[in-house]
């Protein structure tokens, strides 16, 4: 082999990796987001298991033997005598700009945090090349029905996942969320949905991401025909027992039985935990649904590895065969050694940890309120579209980050229209347009830039490289393992602004409380100092609460299925009020003595503690808020919210009562001492005004009711 073709293939391979890396850096985020952004998993469970069952789907899973023109973009008749070795060195040579631009382009995406089709990427790469050997050798190549089926896939594959999705969503809501008792309904209702899912999943496995392995064993003589387990290609027929089945029953059987399987493990597993007990931020409906949404990632991290790897390696291989032979010729298939498979498999892997971290965020938090029981919809919705859209039947070249965007979306319209965020998904979609144009520029400019010559090619790759370094560098952007392998929080899961915001309801009802310890111990005739002192202290640290709520909140668009930023953030407001209102208390009661009067101080204490319990009852709506928030947002929640918003306006009034009657004793009384009597009046109003902020705090969540 020459020293120059040696060369030549060193940088072929550094930019087949340079693709993995970025397929695992784009894609990871179809089979994570959603549990990312459900807090189901951490940043880092996400991107260790993403990059072991990529990994593992990609090694052990993806075919042995790959097309040498990757989805049938350009139609080549390897017959024709025009398929010399100057073509296939055209061919191996716009592979490579092909791997290069979709990288770069992929790069790009990735930087910004949008989700965009790896496979549509290649495809436009290779359409470029396409294009310009059409116009070198006066021919044609492209198969433009390809291209019709790539750019009908932008709007069938997302508008599909996001019918299923929303439909999947609101059975949920319906059968298990909207129930008087829900977690009763869950704990037998759960597993009988496991099992479409883990048909679904089951068919997928065989015809996505184990038909390299199904196909081997057939050719070694392990199962007698594959089309028992695949379907197959053509003239296929509906029913499941003819030899030439769509969905052939052996694979049906197999499904069934896995979603068997796996439900009754499910309904055991159930049997066996506290689903009331807060774990990791979530009880009730939704810990049911954190394992179904889990074992779904988990499986398309591996099917992703499984069909994409190729991707990456497939052009590779094509390159490898052209470059690599005496011949120099191209065939239809290309061998893939294993150690081009391990360079793409473990691409993919080193991508996930290093930069998979970006799109994760997009998918999970950015377009919609993500929840275990709405990821769980958005995976199932994008699985079953995507297996749909594969069958020969269709056999349409869909996108599983289009597929699993648009279920995300339709999840989220479930919520209503103002949940989603269509700015995010807007430029999502802009992305998707512009995947295959910008691809197939790129690659034209490299192709046409090298001429065609591999010393020309040797040269630009690297100038390719320093540049694509050059414009991350110059962006701010940079890659660090540890941003995806740290964890926020001590206890395993990211705080939810409305988690948040029980702490600081917590903090505000500490306030009251040494307010009423001050109160009682001025009309005690005791020094009140240290509990005046502590009032103002707790008033402060709830500040600072108040403070963090609102910077989450501003980040965080997973409170948004529940309520508006500018709704929560009003909430925040409400609340701080009734800290401030009794700082205002305890400071005024440090002024000057109270009106010496028992019946009058006994009236003060019991306006204080009227006020306190409006205050204590006030916490424990936030707590049912946090709840349901956490556990489903189940309609048994929002029946108990409600009631507690209710009895919050009771204790209010009754508020109301005991300090006009405590007003009308201090003025028919408090002749003799006008301004000691005028100070208490005052104290009973600053009082009142606590009890009046809890009243209206607690009304501020009835446009989450009304949702």
């Amino acid at each position: 082999m020459e020293p120059l073709t040696v060369i030549l293939i060193g940088l072929a391979l550094i930019v087949c990796a340079y693709m993995a890396w970025n397929i695992g850096a784009n894609d990871v985020a179809n089979a994570m987001g959603t549990s990312v952004g459900s807090r189901a998993l951490t940043l880092k469970q996400a991107v260790i298991i993403a990059a072991v069952f990529e990994f593992a789907g990609a090694f052990f899973a993806g075919d042995a033997v790959t097309d040498t023109v990757r989805k049938g973009i350009l139609s080549v008749d390897f017959a024709d005598p025009m398929i010399d070795e100057v073509f296939s060195t055209d061919i191996a040579l716009g592979f490579i700009a092909a791997m290069m631009a979709a990288a770069t382009w992929l790069t790009i995406a990735t930087r910004y945090g949008l989700p965009v089709s790896t496979t549509h990427s290649i495809i436009g790469g290779i359409l470029g090349v396409g294009l310009i050997l059409e116009v070198k050798y006066s021919t044609s190549l492209i198969d433009w029905e390809v291209v019709r089926k790539v750019v009908m896939s932008w709007v069938a594959s997302p508008l599909m996942g996001g019918l299923i999705g929303f439909f999947s969503f609101v059975i949920i809501k319906k059968l298990i969320l909207d129930n008087d008792n829900p977690v009763e309904r869950s704990m037998w209702l759960a597993p009988i949905l496991a099992f479409p899912t883990f048909f679904v999943l089951g068919l997928a496995l065989q015809y996505k991401a184990l038909k390299g392995f199904i196909s081997k064993a057939a050719s070694n003589g392990w199962i007698e025909d594959k089309n028992d387990w695949l379907p197959v290609k053509e003239n296929g027929v509906f029913d499941p027992w003819a030899e030439n089945a769509w969905i052939p029953i052996n694979s049906i059987m197999l499904a069934a039985a896995i979603g068997i399987i796996s439900s009754v493990v499910l309904y055991a597993v159930l049997r066996r935990i506290d689903i009331n007990e807060e774990k990791r931020g979530f009880k009730g409906v939704e810990r049911i649904f954190v394992w179904l949404q889990i074992i779904t990632a988990a499986y398309v991290a591996f099917a992703h590895g499984a069909n994409d790897r190729s991707n990456a390696i497939g052009p590779m291989a094509a390159v490898w065969q052209v470059l690599s032979s005496e011949t120099g010729q191209l065939a239809a298939k290309a061998e893939i050694p294993i150690w081009l498979v391990l360079l793409g498999s473990a691409g993919i892997a080193v991508g996930v940890l290093t930069w998979g971290w970006r799109v994760m965020e997009t998918i999970g938090k950015k377009i919609t309120d993500i929840t275990p029981t709405r990821g769980f919809a958005a995976e199932f919705g994008a699985a079953t579209t995507i297996l749909v859209f594969s069958m020969p039947f269709l056999a349409v070249p869909v996108s599983t980050t289009h597929t699993l965007v648009g279920a995300v979306v339709g999840v989220g319209l479930a919520g209503g229209a103002k949940a989603v965020d269509f700015r995010v998904f807007g430029k999502i979609a802009a992305s998707w347009v512009a995947s295959v144009p910008a691809a197939a520029f790129g690659a034209v400019v490299l192709f046409v830039a090298s001429g065609g010559d591999a010393l020309n090619m040797i040269v630009i790759l690297p100038l390719a490289f320093i540049a694509v370094g050059v414009a991350i560098w110059k962006s701010g952007s940079e890659v660090h393992v540890e941003d995806a392998l740290s964890d926020v929080g001590g206890d395993g899961h990211e705080v939810t602004p409305f988690e948040l915001f029980h702490e600081h309801a917590r903090a505000v009802e500490e306030t009251v409380e040494y307010m009423l310890e001050a109160v009682n111990a001025a009309c005690d005739g005791e020094d009140a100092t240290d509990a005046i002192e502590m009032t103002i202290k707790t008033e402060l640290k709830a500040d600072y609460v108040k403070a963090e709520v609102r910077r989450l909140a501003m980040n965080d668009r997973r409170f948004g299925v529940h309520t508006s930023i500018d709704d929560f953030l009003y909430m925040v407001s409400r609340q701080d009020r009734i800290a401030d209102y009794a700082q205002n208390v305890a400071e005024q009661l440090a002024f000057r003595p109270l009106f010496d009067d028992e019946e009058a101080k006994a009236n003060l204490k019991a306006m204080a503690k009227a006020v306190s319990d409006t205050v204590a009852k006030y916490e424990d709506a936030v707590e049912a808020l946090r709840d349901f928030t956490i556990s489903g947002q189940t309609k048994a929640a929002e029946d108990k919210l409600a009631e507690l918003i209710r009895e919050v306006n009771f204790k209010e009034h009754e508020a109301d009562g005991v300090e006009a009657n405590a007003a009308a004793y201090v003025f028919s009384n408090g002749d003799d001492a006008p301004l000691a009597a005028m100070h208490m009046y005052r104290v009973l109003q600053r009082l009142d005004d606590v009890a009046n902020a809890c009243e209206k705090a607690a009304n501020a969540f009835l446009p989450i009711l009304n949702r």
